[in-house]
């Protein structure tokens, strides 16, 4: 049988050591051998022998979720084998947390990740109890997590002598270590009058850099009747 679909960049080819790679810009494969965690729901395709199993976000973690929205809905992933990673076309890139690394990250943006990071779900600091994304995972230790964003992201630095504004439906993730805080950037009058549409965006000041994706928000889907 002959056609374009059987082009090596389409192949999947045996694993040459253990842990995750991007099998193409849509998804990531993973060479398991022990244990990862994995978004609910995001394995498309595996080999060999593998289980899956829901993982508990313990009883703080349900309820950071069940108020905010925001949570990490994960599986374990235990065994020897392969498994391929994706989530509606989002595209994938891999980060790499070296010791002393700290990065937040919006859970919408979490794919997989490996069992040797430790992440917490905490509260982003100044931010107050409005706006979007103000529940985000960090992750610690050392160790590779698989990050899904529509279309290509925007990395952008942030210095101490430039701070940076983000739409808070847009921010993927930045450098924990950069201070956070709510910024206004219209007048009461002109909110008032219909304003601009972006009245209040989360300021990142310090030494880091941010991460946000070229959409404010996400379609909903619609429901089935």
């Amino acid at each position: 049988m002959k056609s374009d679909l059987f082009a090596s960049e389409h192949l999947a080819e045996a694993a040459t050591f253990p842990g995750m790679t991007l099998q193409n810009a849509k998804s990531v494969k993973y060479t398991v051998q022990g244990e990862m965690q994995a978004l609910q729901g995001s394995m498309i395709a595996f080999r060999g022998n593998l289980q899956f199993e829901h993982k508990s976000q313990g009883l703080g973690g349900l309820l950071k979720r069940a108020l905010t929205g925001e949570g990490l809905p994960l599986m374990t992933v235990r065994g020897q084998g392969e498994a391929w990673f994706a989530h509606e076309a989002q595209n994938c890139f891999i980060v790499e947390v070296e010791p002393g690394d700290a990065l937040t990250v919006n859970g919408r943006n979490v794919l997989c990740f490996d069992a040797s990071l430790a992440y917490e779900i905490k509260t982003v600091k100044g931010a107050g109890m409005t706006g979007g994304g103000l529940f985000n995972s960090v992750f610690t230790g050392h160790g590779k997590i698989a990050l899904i964003c529509e279309g290509n992201p925007v990395v952008i630095p942030v210095t101490p002598e430039a701070p940076v504004h983000v739409d808070t439906d847009a921010v993927v993730g930045w450098s924990e270590q950069l201070r956070t805080s709510l910024h206004r950037s219209q007048s009461i009058g002109s909110m008032v009058r219909g304003g601009s549409g972006e009245a209040v965006q989360l300021k990142l000041e310090g030494q880091g850099f941010v991460i946000v994706r070229p959409s404010e928000l996400t379609p909903q889907k619609k429901s089935a009747n």
